[in-house]
Order: C-alpha cells, then structure tokens, then sequence
C-alpha cells in the first residue's frame, strides 16, 4: 500500500505568502495537493528575509518588467526580470529578497523528496549532481509552460485529478534536474520504451476498476512496479496521452454509456469519478463538443 502524503500547505513555504502586502488570487491549499504547492497573487515592493524551508521555490514573473534583488549569503545580485522570467531558490537555502516594484507571480514549492526521487530515476544518485542552482531573471520556455498548467489548475481546479498535479509536479523536478542542476543532464531527453501489452493493459484496468474515486500516479505506478516518472513517460509512449488525459477519457465514455439511461446526470458524474455534475459537463465538453444533456437528447 502507498504511504499517505501530507498536504502541501502555505506554513510549508518560507513566508512571502503571508506578508500583508501580497494579496494571493488563488492558493493550492484546500485543492488536496501533495507533490507541490502553488499561489498566484498580486505582490507589492517589499524588503525582507527568510530562512530556508525543505522545498524548491521557483517564481514566474507574470507581468513586468520589475528589479529584484536577491541575497544568498554574500552573494548579491540584482537584475530587472521581464515577464516570463524565473526566481529559482534551492531547498533549505536562506535569502534576502528586495522586490522595488508591483509584480504578478505564480509561486511553485517542489518538494525536495520528489526531486529526489525523479534524480533517481535518472541515475543520479549523488546529492551535489542533483542540487538545483540559484537562478534570477532567467528563462526557460519548459518551466514556463508547466508553470502556466498549474495556474490554470489552480484557477480552475479539478478535485479528481492530484494524478494530473503530479504528472506536472515530476516534469517540473525533470526539467529543474535537466537545466538547472549542478550536473545538468539530458537524461530526461532518453526515449524510455513504452509499457508492454500485458502492463497497458494492467493499467487500464486498473483505471477501469477504480473510475469511480480519486486515483494517483503512485498508486496506478505501483499496481505495474514501476517508479511514477518511469511510468508516466512509458504510459505516454504507448498509450499516446498522460495518464491523467487517459483516465478522464475513460469517464467520459462511462457518462456516454449512463447517459442512454434514465439515471440523473448528477447521479452518473459521481459514480465516474467526477466531482459534481458541473465538473462532468465542463470535461465532458471538451471531450465531445457537446454537454451530457445535449449528448443524452441526441442519442436517446
């Protein structure tokens, strides 16, 4: 049985949340996330400094552009950071941050285990190959690109898929070990073989069985032995879509199959695993082009 994960709450961040000068848009706190925490807010300029927390900080620059200077021991640096730029801070690593202009940002924490744990799976096992690097103002079209999926996660929260939070949370850590690791690597460019017939279709039935609940990327990993980054990636390559992607699907052509009935759609969403009728019809639109009551006239 997999290990319970806490949540990943704001006390697990080093502070800047909880200036009374940052005004947070939306947080990750009541969505139920564990392989990352994420805030989108409006930041005023301020002066401080913090102590390191055990979890990587990076920070998208939304608007701008905004001088920011930064302190890592007797290191200073000071740069004017443009829209799209990162603020990356190892873990357990103290600093002081001067901010001398309004900025809208996007806060990622990455827990330092799931690092850890991607590192492994790309062979690195020594602890300074795997240690992020400081960076200001930089910018790497990757990071930005997942940092913008988990801003539309948070302004618009599924609260059945945490798999779809940490498919993001592990292709954040693989890019950070990738370009901004002491010993980049381009481990994570290998083309990893996809599952084989028999662990497909494993997976899939293992969906199948449990479409009615939440279900994670560890837990589907486990049922095929196989670390949750190995088997995202080989998942991808055979099935032509993430695991989450996949899974949604699936409930979809559930509610198609309900829907030739009488029960109430409100009834179907939650026996497919989604969270509400008003989740079902959202997915259920992007599937199909159509919502389950049109869907239901048209076919009955």
């Amino acid at each position: 049985m997999t290990p319970a994960v806490p949540l990943f709450r704001l006390s697990d961040t080093h502070g800047i949340l909880r200036r009374p000068d940052v005004v947070s848009h939306q947080r990750s706190d009541e969505l139920g996330w564990t392989s990352m925490f994420a805030a989108a807010q409006r930041e005023a300029p301020y002066e401080d400094k913090f102590d390191g927390v055990p979890a990587h900080l990076i920070v998208l620059h939304l608007d701008g552009p905004v001088a920011v200077s930064r302190n890592l021991g007797k290191a200073h640096d000071r740069k004017v950071i443009a829209p799209g730029g990162l603020f990356i801070l190892p873990a357990e690593m103290d600093f002081g941050v001067r901010l001398e202009g309004r900025l809208d940002s996007l806060h990622i924490y990455l827990r330092r285990q799931l690092l850890e744990e991607v590192a492994a799976d790309f062979g690195m096992v020594s602890a300074e190959d795997m240690q992020l690097q400081p960076r200001l103002g930089e910018r790497d079209p990757m990071i930005e690109g997942i940092a913008v999926s988990v801003r539309e996660a948070l302004a618009d929260p599924d609260p059945t898929s945490p798999m779809y939070i940490d498919y993001l949370a592990r292709m954040l850590a693989a890019q950070l070990l990738c370009k901004h690791s002491a010993k980049a690597t381009a481990a994570e460019a290998d083309v990893l073989g996809g599952l084989s017939r028999v662990q497909l279709e494993r997976a899939i039935e293992y969906m199948d069985a449990h479409l009615g609940g939440p279900i994670s990327l560890a837990q589907l990993a486990a049922a095929l032995d196989l670390s949750p980054s190995h088997f995202a990636k080989r998942f991808k390559a055979s099935a032509g879509a993430p695991p989450h992607q996949h899974l949604m699907g699936m409930r979809v052509e559930r509610a198609k199959r309900m829907l030739q009935c009488k029960m109430p759609i409100a009834e179907i969403a939650i026996d497919c695993g989604f969270a509400h009728q008003e989740h079902l019809t959202r997915v259920f639109r992007r599937f199909t082009g159509a919502t389950p009551a049109r869907y239901r006239r048209d076919h009955s």
